[in-house]
């Protein structure tokens, strides 16, 4: 999987930036859109029903999730820094590191107020902080060094603070009753639909530039209008922007479906279904660990809380 796809990575990469050269600095559409597709499209061509057999190992532990932030903090403090690298030196860079500020700033107080109101009690759910705190950094990659505004940069991540939550709380479960898709670590709502929006917001801020605001030079350096593309327009390069978009859609589902047939092939030693999720097949674990009680699933915990609070009901009320 990996081997197939690095290499369809690097194809396609060198199609969006190079062949139609798109601009894209924090890879909202070469990695988040490309890679969140390629893995989604992977798992649903694996996709076994049997895999109930091991539906009790699907999930985490409290002090897991709040060991894991320690993850998030760092890649919240970062994604400044991974949105601007690659990016001009000066005006280019200012603008990446502050839109992409910005929209985390504005992702993280959407998805606490989204997960607050959408849990019971208002309380906040671990996975929400964890993952979709980082959206507005994938969806303003495209965009970040692009003259995005900060309120601009703001409803960027506000936008993908709900979409994400709730992608959580409701998407992620229909794809894997309706669909067949198991997303195990939510892919699809901090990678997959931040990196299009990421695209779009990308195509809109290309195709609406103009010299009055960014100077004929900062047009010229923003979007590498030299040589061969001396001639290109915003307008003409927000069209190129969108087509990057479909690109890496297109390599996502059409490679990881391709990928996925090969590692369905009977050669590879898959474990047994009521085997999955099951670290004790390849690891040595202690033996208080061997034995793992079973773990509501995330993306059904919802459904899981409510059913237990019914079976207590009814258990008082015989008694």
């Amino acid at each position: 999987m990996t081997l197939f796809g690095v290499t369809l990575f690097a194809v396609e990469e060198f199609i969006i930036l190079d062949l139609i050269h798109a601009k894209d600095a924090g890879g909202s559409m070469v990695i988040h859109t490309f890679g969140g597709y390629y893995g989604l499209a992977i798992s649903w061509v694996l996709y076994r029903p049997n895999l109930d057999l091991s539906k009790r190992l699907h999930g985490s532990v409290y002090h897991s999730d709040v060991f894991a932030m320690i993850g998030t903090l760092f890649l919240w403090m970062f994604w400044p820094s991974f949105n601007s690298a690659i990016t001009d030196h000066g005006d280019g860079q200012h603008r990446a590191a502050i839109n992409t500020y910005l929209a985390l700033a504005s992702t993280v107080l959407t998805t606490i107020a989204m997960s607050s109101l959408f849990q019971k009690k208002g309380k906040l759910d671990m996975v929400h902080i964890q993952n979709s705190t980082l959206a507005g950094g994938v969806a303003v990659g495209t965009a970040a060094e692009f003259m995005l505004t900060p309120y601009g940069s703001l409803i960027v991540g506000f936008c993908c603070g709900i979409l994400s939550t709730l992608g959580y709380i409701y998407i992620s479960p229909f794809l894997e009753k309706r669909l067949k898709i198991q997303d195990t670590c939510g892919i699809h709502n901090l990678h997959a639909m931040p990196g299009v929006i990421g695209g779009i917001v990308g195509a809109i801020t290309a195709a609406t530039a103009s010299e009055e605001v960014y100077g004929r030079e900062g047009l010229i350096n923003t979007f590498d209008f030299e040589g061969e593309f001396k001639d290109r327009v915003p307008t003409i390069q927000g069209g190129f922007q969108a087509a990057g978009i479909c690109v890496a859609i297109v390599f996502g589902i059409g490679g990881g479906i391709i990928v996925g047939i090969i590692l369905k092939l009977p050669i590879w030693g898959d474990p047994a279904d009521d085997n999955c999720f099951d670290d004790e097949v390849y690891w040595e674990l202690p033996e208080d660990e061997e034995s793992i009680p079973p773990i509501l699933e995330y993306n059904n915990h919802m459904s899981n809380k409510q059913q237990d609070m019914s079976e207590t009901n009814f258990s008082v009320e015989q008694s």
